[in-house]
Formats: C-alpha cells, sequence, structure tokens
C-alpha cells in the first residue's frame, strides 16, 4: 500500500480561497466514513493525477495530512470540469481494515474470442463492472475475465463462470451474463443502421442549430461540496 501514498493539506472551510488554490494547482478533496469525522483537504492535481491512473476507485490508498495520522481510503467520487475533463474535486471513503466493505470492481476482459476472430462475430459486454463485498486488504483492482472461451455465437460467460480472488464475494446474479459474442450484421442490417444513423444525423443538426442561437453561461461552483 506504500506505493499508494497521497500528501494532502489541510483545509479550513469549503469554498475559502478555492479560486486562489486552484490557481496554485489544488483541488479540494472531502473525507468521510462510518463513525468518521468528516475532514477537508486540499489535493496537488498533479499529485492525484498520477495516484488515480494506479488506484482507480478500487485500490486502498493512504492519505496523509500535514496534521494528523495517515488513514485508508478509497477514491469514492471524482469531480471533472465538463470543459476541461480537469478533475474539480475528490471524495475519499475511509476504510476500516478489519470490516468488509462493498465496492465496484471493473471487469478486465483478457485474452481473444474465437468466435471473433474467426468467426467475424462483435464481441458484446453488457456488464463491465461488479460490485464486491470484501476485507479492504482483499479489495481486487480489477477482476480477470478470460473471453478466449467464447468459440461460438452460442457461448456466454456469466458470472458464476469468472475466477474470484480469494476473500471476494460478488453481490450480484450468478446467472447473470457478462459477455457474449453476437453473429456479424447482415448487408441489409447494415443498409437499415445506415439509413436510420442518417435520420438521426438531421435531427441533431437541426438541435445544433438551434443551440446555437443561445448564449451559454457559466457558473463557478465547488460542486455542493
Amino acid at each position: 500500500m506504500a506505493e499508494l501514498l497521497l500528501q494532502v493539506k489541510n483545509r479550513e472551510a469549503a469554498g475559502k480561497d478555492l479560486y486562489a488554490m486552484r490557481k496554485q494547482g489544488f483541488i479540494p478533496a472531502v473525507l468521510y466514513g462510518h463513525g468518521v469525522k468528516q475532514q477537508m483537504f486540499w489535493v496537488r492535481h498533479i499529485d492525484f493525477v498520477k495516484l488515480y491512473v494506479k488506484a482507480g476507485e478500487s485500490s486502498i490508498v493512504e492519505v496523509a495530512p500535514e496534521k494528523g495520522k495517515v488513514v485508508n481510503v478509497i477514491i469514492h467520487d471524482v469531480q471533472t470540469d465538463p470543459l476541461s475533463n480537469h478533475y474539480e474535486h475528490v471524495d475519499f471513503f475511509q476504510v476500516r481494515m478489519d470490516e468488509k466493505l462493498e465496492t465496484h470492481v471493473p471487469l478486465e476482459f483478457v485474452g481473444e474470442a474465437p468466435a471473433v476472430r474467426e468467426l467475424g462475430g462483435i464481441l458484446v459486454k453488457p456488464l463491465e463492472e461488479v460490485l464486491i463485498s470484501c476485507l479492504p486488504k482483499d479489495l481486487p483492482r480489477v477482476i480477470a475475465v478470460d473471453i478466449s472461451l467464447l468459440k461460438t455465437f452460442d457461448d456466454h460467460i456469466q458470472i458464476k463462470d469468472i475466477v474470484i480472488p480469494a476473500g471476494v464475494e460478488i453481490l450480484a446474479d450468478k446467472e447473470m451474463a457478462i459477455v457474449l459474442v453476437e453473429p456479424p450484421r447482415t448487408e441489409s442490417e447494415m443498409a437499415a443502421l445506415d439509413e436510420k444513423v442518417e435520420g438521426d444525423v438531421t435531427k441533431v443538426e437541426g438541435v445544433v442549430k438551434e443551440s446555437a442561437t443561445e448564449t451559454p453561461s457559466v457558473t463557478e461552483k465547488e460542486g455542493g461540496k
């Protein structure tokens, strides 16, 4: 866990010095949890970006404040600016290492499906993450799904078919399909799809032209935190 360490600065109050701190490369963050007093911090944006690439939202991260002890958290929510995609706010959820937690973990599809490679099928992934329960020490970054088992269009992989790490329980219907391969579309289906897309584009263009006359407004806020 030591490699997932984030240094943070203590923050006095919501809204205070927000513009100035963002100009200096910091973003606001809040930490909370069961039976835990809420705390507010400033996080250096560049440090958070590097950490988030490694940790995602399903890894234990150590948050080290200027004052107080290091705490174990997961990144619970991240808000971004819709125009710049710049991180605007972070929520940390403090976890107890002796208490099970529930969180969503992404599925990582590995291998190559013969039904796609040899039969020209289309890979369909109805589910790309699952809700799990486990102790923090057993929390996986991802759960791997081997799609090389998909040899025909009749094959599909269900939750019950995947290899689950020790200590982890998936909180979902075990019969739920998470990946399958559909037959390639026929020429007539592709032609019908093209016609539908052209019709939709016409509607979208009309909406865009009407919207172009409107005057956009921007409201700066901290994200309700």
